[in-house]
C-alpha cells in the first residue's frame, strides 16, 4: 500500500502534506504535487493535513481518479523532490471546490528556487 494525491490538488497545491512526511516522499509539478510510492512508508500522516482531500491509499483511490496511482509513480520519478512546506498557488482558494480538473494538470516540474536563479 502506498498514498497517492489526485486531482483535488491540481491548480490547489497546499503543501502541508508535506511539511509532515518523515520520509520526503512528496514530489512538486506546475500544478499538484505527487508522492513517491517507493518512497512512501504508508504512515498516512498527510492524509488528514490536505485540506481538499487530495490524498488517498492506493487501495481506496476513487474509481474516477484510479489513473492518479499510474500518474504519481510516473512524474515521483520526473519531478523535483519538495521537502519544505510553501504558499499555495495564487488560484488555489478559486479551484478549490472545483471537481473534475484534470484539463488543469500539466506534466511540467514546478520551478524550483535553484531554476529561479537560472533564469535572472
Amino acid at each position: 500500500m502506498t498514498f497517492v494525491v489526485c486531482e483535488p490538488c491540481i491548480k490547489c497545491k497546499y503543501t502541508e502534506c508535506v511539511s509532515v512526511c518523515p520520509v520526503n516522499c512528496f514530489h512538486e509539478g506546475e500544478t499538484m504535487l505527487v508522492i513517491d510510492p517507493k518512497e512512501c512508508i504508508d504512515c498516512g500522516v498527510c492524509v488528514d493535513e490536505c485540506p481538499v482531500r487530495a490524498i488517498y491509499t492506493d487501495e481506496e483511490v476513487p474509481q474516477k481518479w484510479e489513473d492518479y496511482i499510474a500518474l504519481n509513480a510516473h512524474y515521483a520519478m520526473v519531478w523535483p523532490l519538495i521537502r519544505d512546506s510553501r504558499d499555495p498557488l495564487p488560484s488555489a482558494e478559486t479551484f478549490r471546490e472545483i471537481e473534475d480538473k484534470k484539463q488543469y494538470f500539466t506534466p511540467n516540474p514546478a520551478i524550483t528556487a535553484a531554476d529561479d536563479d537560472v533564469l535572472e
